[in-house]
């Protein structure tokens, strides 16, 4: 029997670099962002009793190992160990967006895989409890860099606040009025940079920034604008609001340019400076930096106008995500 996951990648708008550890275990940190509709989706099938491997897994490599402590995938090997999960399994991983491309994709597999194996053990297990076994797994088990709020996002999906100190983490969906709710949905844009990048290595210069207190400041701020957007979100006419989101989409790119010198460079910076010259109400990098896709806020009408400038397969359109991590066993 055939048991597939599909969870969604994440665009993070504002509060990026409070949700690590190292930041909100001094201070209040904050984040405000969507899951939206591209996914990972990750199946597993029983593998035949007289197969010579227990495990095949294919992804961008392809593993066939006769027990669980080899396979080479840091993610699968450890879950099924700590699920105790030692039924053998043909698994395939597939998703709409490459890896390093500043959605959470990575986050939002081990969110998927997790809650795959929970249904074959025919265990339930909440959405708050699968973020929190996602983020258990990449920061302490693996000791992955970075935040939370991935993990979250692909969880929970919709659109929504997360707040963050040292003993406490809460959610807050963001209450917008249906006009500003479409406007924002017929406005996001992803604008491939031409190049990936690995998260985890990126943010560890933030991250010794971050422990060292040279950033504060600029991560308060960051923290500021997410009391700002969801007042905007929820109390703005959608023209408006989205004009003043825009506004505050470039600060919070220019204020995140000054964490690391690997946020950006001369090609990421040119990409934000033509997409608002074609129309754009505003733009940032997704993700910790260095590469992947700009979040670009525009009408959906200048689709066409960012194909020709950017390149069609450069340009996706996009939409929130409301569901959030599902799984579907039996096809």
């Amino acid at each position: 029997m055939l048991t597939i996951s599909k969870s969604p990648v994440r665009i993070s708008l504002f509060g990026g670099g409070t949700d690590y550890p190292e930041y909100y275990h001094l201070y209040p940190g904050a984040v405000i962002g969507m899951a939206v509709s591209l996914y990972v989706y990750t199946t597993a099938i029983p593998m035949a009793g007289f197969a010579d491997q227990r495990y095949r897994i294919l992804y961008r490599e392809i593993e066939n190992v006769s027990s669980a402590q080899d396979i080479a995938h840091p993610v699968v090997r450890e879950v099924l160990r700590k699920e105790n999960y030692d039924v053998p399994l043909n698994i395939s991983i597939f998703s709409d967006v490459p890896g390093g491309t500043g959605l959470g994709s990575s986050s939002a597999f081990t969110v998927g895989f997790i809650a795959l194996i929970k249904s074959l053990k025919n265990e339930e297990i909440s959405r708050y409890g699968l973020a929190m076994a996602a983020i258990d797994m990449e920061r302490n088990i693996l000791a992955e860099n970075g935040g939370i709020q991935d993990q979250l996002h692909s969880a929970f999906g919709g659109f929504s606040r997360y707040d963050f100190g040292e003993n406490r983490l809460s959610v807050s969906p963001v209450n917008m009025p249906h006009a500003n709710y479409s406007r924002l949905n017929d406005s996001l844009f992803l604008v491939y940079t031409g190049s990936q990048r690995r998260a985890s290595t990126v943010a560890g210069e933030q991250m010794e920034k971050t422990k060292k207190k040279a950033i504060v400041k600029e991560l308060g701020h960051l923290k500021l604008l997410v009391d700002q957007a969801v007042s905007t979100f929820e109390n703005e006419n959608s023209e408006s609001m989205i004009d003043e989101i825009g506004r505050m989409l470039n600060e919070a790119w220019y204020t995140k340019r000054s964490l690391s010198t690997a946020v950006s460079t001369d090609r990421i910076d040119a990409i934000h400076e033509k997409a608002l010259a074609l129309g754009a109400h505003g733009a940032k990098l997704c993700g910790a930096g260095g590469g992947g896709f700009m979040l670009v806020l525009a009408p959906s009408r200048l689709k066409a106008r960012f194909d020709e400038a950017f390149g069609t397969g450069n340009v996706l359109k996009v939409a929130i995500d409301e569901q959030g991590a599902r799984t579907r066993r039996g096809l």
